[in-house]
């Protein structure tokens, strides 16, 4: 068949006439419901073209719509052209979103379908009960896009490896002892985990089936009183490793087996699982007479609170990767002062130099986003061979990347100088930079949540009348996903849970601004939630900054700031300075001096 967006929709769009299909939904997910998907699940992007990690697709007999937010607008647009796809904006004003719109379009004795294997138990639910409402229906049973995916990608067989124990800090039988303590309080003989990084987490094992994450194909099914069955593929592991969790009471199956497990669970069995983060495909095979207790995986809160060893070696990771970033920043800012030619996707290959010289270096935790001028006001911005900028010694680079280490997982932004900058810049950044530091010196009571904080970023640039589209923060895992629940940092949704920063979360603390056509602001540190005081009114927390990377003053006013603000950036860069300096030496030491100079 031909390749081309319109002739995929032309095929979907047969399938689902063959099937009395009135509108398919194709969401960006796979089995484990990931942020980043295997090839064998992007089926969004192979239909449509839009290639980023958010996005829903929508295809009727007579439209076709992919929704995403902000941060992909310009992308998408672009992206979409020529395809037969309307580009349907998130979150904007007076347009509907995607379940809205098809309780608009379809009408009685419809029939959505979705794949099972890419929709939540919750979500399928919930999609149920409103298409009820009009007398439509749903079907989960009918994956129509692999039906027309004729080459479509087969499932990873990278190997599975131990984290190791130096790194690991806690030998997984004690975290596995720990999850069945949690799931005795809530009264259940077995829990299901679908979710990749409680696995990894748990199992103390990663891999590499998803790009910079550090995570394998797997379900896991623990027993209170008994062994816990890992089902992912047989061929990952080496017989050692096979040996090593056997010790530890794990099993092995196949990963196509877990739904035979399932379905062999009775009346007499509890099942606990998280009903948001366990598909319908799998969700199906357990018996209707089978007691499920409904609650979020206790592994995701515990994965979630850094523990001091972790904190250690966190700490160390970013070390290293500031000594990186302070390598590659010099070495790039000689070149465009020298007037060699650099783009973007020197930057790119720079940063990977630099990190990968360093000890216990794994790879990159995402993409790098490295944004000149006016790409750096598209938020997740990147440099391809076929597209990109060429730096010149003026304005403003954007370079947001991450690194995986063995010991834990970065995530930074800095705004780089690259020669004169406008007077509209240096404003900007520094406002975005008022923000940083607000929320960076925040104190808060126990209890209170991200949601609550999102505006002491936004501040500064609602007082002038600006804001950003995305999220001030997101938490991060410990040589794991790059983004990472349960918390975050945004502003508050109606009917989203609350869930209260505690000490050992750590979050991102990343405001921006984004001015199509013209440049993007981003500062972004990574900080852990840590104890400060207790006070008559009750317990306080704080953000430790755990980032170790200059910022780069020329991008600011420093007349903007006032003496609490001044003081913690020279303060920060005191520190800076002090974990930098002895890893760096001769030139690369000079420029680290040079940038963490108090202002002036």
């Amino acid at each position: 068949m031909e390749t081309t967006a319109p002739s995929k929709l032309a095929a979907l769009r047969q399938a689902m006439q063959q099937h009395g299909i009135a509108a398919c939904l194709i969401p960006s997910a796979d089995p484990h419901l990931s942020e980043y998907l295997p090839a064998h699940w992007e089926a969004r992007a192979w239909l449509s073209g839009f290639t980023g990690s958010a996005g829903t697709l929508v295809v009727t007999a007579d439209h076709a719509g992919l929704w995403t937010d902000s941060r992909y607008f310009a992308q998408a647009a672009q992206q979409l052209a020529g395809s037969g796809i309307d580009l349907m904006k998130q979150r904007v004003a007076h347009a509907p979103e995607h379940i809205e719109w098809l309780l608009q379009t379809l009408t009685s004795g419809q029939v959505l379908a979705v794949a099972g294997d890419s929709v939540s138990l919750a979500t399928a639910r919930n999609l149920e009960r409103r298409l009820q409402a009009i007398d439509a229906r749903l079907r989960t049973d009918l994956d129509l896009p692999g039906q027309i995916w004729p080459d479509r990608p087969s499932l990873p067989t990278a190997p599975v490896t131990e984290h190791p124990p130096r790194f690991a800090t806690q030998p997984r039988g004690d975290k596995l002892a720990r999850l069945r303590t949690a799931m005795r309080k809530l009264g259940a003989t077995h829990h299901l985990v679908s979710s990749l990084d409680d696995i990894a987490w748990l199992t103390n094992l990663r891999g590499s089936d998803v790009e910079c994450n550090p995570v394998f194909l797997a379900h896991l099914l623990v027993q209170a009183e008994g062994h816990a069955t890992l089902f992912v593929g047989r061929g990952k592991f080496t017989d050692v490793l096979v040996q090593s969790l056997a010790t530890d009471g794990v099993r092995m199956s196949d990963y196509a087996t877990v739904t035979d497990a399932l379905s062999e669970l009775g009346a007499n069995d509890r099942l606990l699982l998280d009903s948001s983060r366990v598909v319908v495909a799998v969700a199906s095979a357990i018996g209707p007479n089978v007691p499920l207790i409904e609650a979020a995986n206790p592994s995701t809160l515990f994965k979630a609170r850094k523990t001091e060893p972790e904190l250690d070696h966190i700490r160390d990771a970013m070390r290293r990767d500031g000594a990186a970033l302070a390598r590659a920043f010099r070495r790039l800012e000689e070149r465009v002062n020298a007037g060699m030619r650099q783009t973007e996707l020197d930057v790119d290959a720079l940063l990977r130099e630099e990190r990968s010289a360093q000890p216990d270096f794994v790879g990159e935790s995402f993409s790098t986003i490295a944004g000149y001028q006016a790409n750096g006001a598209l938020p997740h911005y990147r440099a391809t061979p076929e597209s990109h900028s060429t730096l010149k010694p003026q304005g403003l680079l954007l370079v947001d990347s991450g690194g995986q280490y063995l010991g834990g997982t970065t995530d930074i932004t800095r705004v780089l100088t690259l020669g004169e900058t406008t007077a509209e810049q240096r404003r900007d950044s520094t406002l975005v930079m008022k923000g940083m530091i607000a929320l960076s010196r925040a104190r808060f009571p126990k209890g209170a949540s991200g949601p609550q904080l999102d505006a002491l970023a936004r501040a500064p640039l609602w007082a002038s009348g600006m804001d950003y589209g995305h999220g001030t923060g997101h938490g991060v895992g410990y040589f794991l996903n790059v983004h990472e629940g349960p918390h975050g940092i945004r502003p508050p949704a109606s009917g989203a849970t609350l869930v209260p920063l505690e000490p050992g979360m750590i979050t991102s603390i990343e405001p921006g601004l984004y001015k199509p056509g013209r440049h993007g602001i981003r500062h972004e540190n990574l900080a852990v939630v840590v104890e400060a005081d207790k006070t008559e009114f009750g317990e306080y927390y704080a953000f430790e900054t755990l980032t170790l990377c200059p910022f780069d003053r020329r991008a600011l006013e420093p007349g903007l700031l006032n003496p609490e603000e001044r003081a913690w950036l020279d303060d920060y860069h005191a520190t800076v300075r002090a974990a930098l300096a002895p890893l760096l030496e001769d030139a690369d030491l000079a420029w680290l001096e040079r940038h963490c100079a108090p202002l002036a």
